[in-house]
């Protein structure tokens, strides 16, 4: 079971903890359904942002499915990828390349080239590839899981979306705006009618297409996608979700391009708040905020407070990962 973004319930997560008690006090903690009871709780941390607590409970799971059977068993490419996701959203790319790539290697050698699940794993590793600026590669895997993706589920499907949604982003990080563009709103329109209009996935979508309106300075069109997407993270992950920070970060972004800057910096700080909360104080994701507020502060004027966040980011992205 892959983490997916879902509503951060309390009650969820209690009812994930209680079941795995519940498991491991009858079964012992060597069982297969001890090791799902980990996974499921591992989702729910993943939903709400508590990477560490997830990668934990990972870590456990794809030592059980190692000892308890071979090398190419689904279910440890199953938790291989899962662990990989906690890696990825803790920016450990290399980590999470490594775990994917095995992960796939099993599905294709237990399922064949062109099963759906091998679609998934090619979609997963490509998004590693592209956090590693390796447009390339991503694109090649990202071409096959949507060909794939579109034969095994159809044209409308909102895997078929997040294909799109990541193909458009290796398009907008390499400038090629009008084709990602066209991606995104592709993925936008598959996603609101098959997920609903307030789906986690669509304020991605929301997110990125305002991305694409943000660099080429289109305020107006970038700022009511951003306030949905942020309106739909709120309402879906809680207020302190990380996704949450992301969007409030790229609407403050709008501000500072706007000169209001007295409102992108109150958006900054809730932004650094909730990923110095959720990620850790030497996160990467922390660091591109405190650089963000530091921009802000040498447009204002404020040298000394710059240098002092320019510091600070820097060490951050110094540290080994």
């Amino acid at each position: 079971m892959k983490p997916n973004k879902q509503k951060n319930h309390v009650t969820s997560t209690i009812a994930a903890q209680d079941t795995l008690h519940a498991a491991e006090q009858v079964l012992g903690s060597s069982h297969p359904e001890v090791a799902m009871a980990r996974n499921n709780l591992a989702v729910m941390y993943y939903a709400e942002g508590k990477y560490a607590e997830a990668e934990k409970l990972l870590e456990d799971v794809v030592l059980f499915w190692e000892q308890a059977h071979s090398t190419h068993h689904l279910d440890l490419a199953a938790s291989l990828s899962n662990l990989a996701e906690v890696h990825r959203a803790r920016e450990q790319f290399g980590l999470a390349a490594t775990l994917f790539a095995r992960a796939l290697a099993i599905c294709e050698k237990a399922l064949g080239p062109d099963h759906p699940d091998v679609a998934t794993s090619l979609h997963n590793l490509a998004s590693v590839y592209r956090d590693q600026k390796k447009y390339a590669q991503a694109e090649q895997f990202l071409r096959r899981a949507l060909e794939i993706t579109e034969k095994a589920v159809g044209p409308d499907h909102a895997n078929v979306a997040t294909c799109l949604n990541n193909l458009a982003e290796i398009y907008r990080a390499q400038a090629q705006h009008e084709m990602a563009t066209s991606l995104l709103a592709r993925a936008l329109a598959i996603n609101k009618e098959a997920l609903g209009p307030d789906h986690p996935d669509v304020a991605t979508n929301l997110n990125n297409l305002a991305l694409l309106y943000l660099a080429e300075k289109q305020y107006a069109k970038a700022k009511p996608l951003l306030q949905r997407a942020l309106a739909i993270s709120k309402k879906n992950l809680g207020a302190n979700h990380p996704d949450v920070a992301i969007s409030l970060h790229n609407l403050a972004a709008i501000y500072s391009g706007q000169a209001q800057y007295a409102r992108a910096e109150r958006l900054y700080k809730l932004s650094l708040k909730i990923n110095e909360k959720t990620l850790g104080l030497n996160h990467p994701a922390v660091a591109r905020i405190l650089k963000s507020l530091a921009t802000l502060y040498r447009e204002t004027h404020q040298p000394d407070a710059a240098r002092l966040l320019e510091k600070r980011a820097s060490r951050i992205l110094a540290t080994p990962r």
